[in-house]
């Protein structure tokens, strides 16, 4: 286990699968001490048996982090157990419908909405009121490539992770003078659970999304949620200090392909 994060408190959201999972793992073996949190406990056990099987502190906090109780819960008992909270990592987030926008329905906007945007806007807000204090902290949002470039038949999920950077940008000028980093990340495809659910809506297999995917990019290939991971664990480190206000994009040169 290296230091470079030693003595560090942090909040994973969406904890338990996928992306949120590997910067959960990443940042426990990096010093940090993790709260997890999710609406699935067993996901979260799993990754908490992992993370104190080598040695780590992790707390596991099942719940809702797009409501007000659940946030003010998540960060209560994570200060109880661990202290005070450094480091945010706004992970969870939901595929949201795949349809036309004639098609959708106003509960699936809202859900998606109050999941991938509200959660992550109540997790900095109760974040930046405990590092203003201290003058000192991190918050970091993973939002999505598909924020940027159309993605049709996903516009709750497009519109929401393209909120996400102008959350970042705002809340990097607010939070600035009280020494807090605020930067979120928009990942690429990466190779979770979510690509065979959203091969199946697309109608095709899980490897041929891959192919596709890996077409588009100049590298020919997507990410894993380790590569996700290790750009969290360095923009939480004392070696990307001055960085702040940015939306950096991992998903192996489709932008420039």
């Amino acid at each position: 286990m290296v230091a470079e994060l030693s003595g560090r408190v942090a909040i994973v959201t969406g904890g338990g699968t996928g992306i949120g999972a590997a910067i959960a793992r990443r940042l426990a073996s990096d010093g940090a001490a993790v709260a997890i949190s999710g609406r699935r406990v067993a996901p979260l056990e799993e990754v908490a048996s992992d993370i104190t099987a080598k040695g780590g502190r992790v707390l596991v906090v099942a719940g809702d982090s797009a409501t007000e109780p659940g946030v003010e819960r998540l960060f209560h008992e994570t200060e109880a157990a661990l202290g005070p909270v450094d480091i945010l990592v706004n992970n969870a987030g939901v595929a949201g419908p795949t349809a036309p926008i004639w098609e959708q329905s106003c509960a699936d906007w809202e859900e998606t909405v109050r999941i991938n945007l509200t959660g992550p806007w109540l997790c900095s807000r109760a974040a930046a009121r405990r590092m203003i204090e201290r003058r000192s902290g991190n918050i970091i949002t993973i939002g999505s490539m598909s924020g940027k470039r159309p993605l049709a038949k996903r516009t709750p999920y497009t519109s929401t992770k393209l909120g996400l950077v102008g959350l970042t940008r705002t809340l990097a000028v607010e939070l600035g003078e009280y020494n807090v980093n605020v930067n979120c990340i928009s990942p690429g495809a990466v190779a979770t659970s979510r690509l065979a659910e959203l091969a199946q809506k697309a109608g095709i297999t899980e490897a041929q999304l891959i192919e596709l995917a890996s077409a588009g990019a100049a590298l020919k290939r997507i990410s894993t949620p380790e590569d996700i991971a290790a750009l969290v664990a360095f923009l939480a480190s004392p070696a990307a200090r001055n960085i702040t206000g940015i939306d950096i994009t991992v998903d192996a040169g489709v932008w420039f392909s």
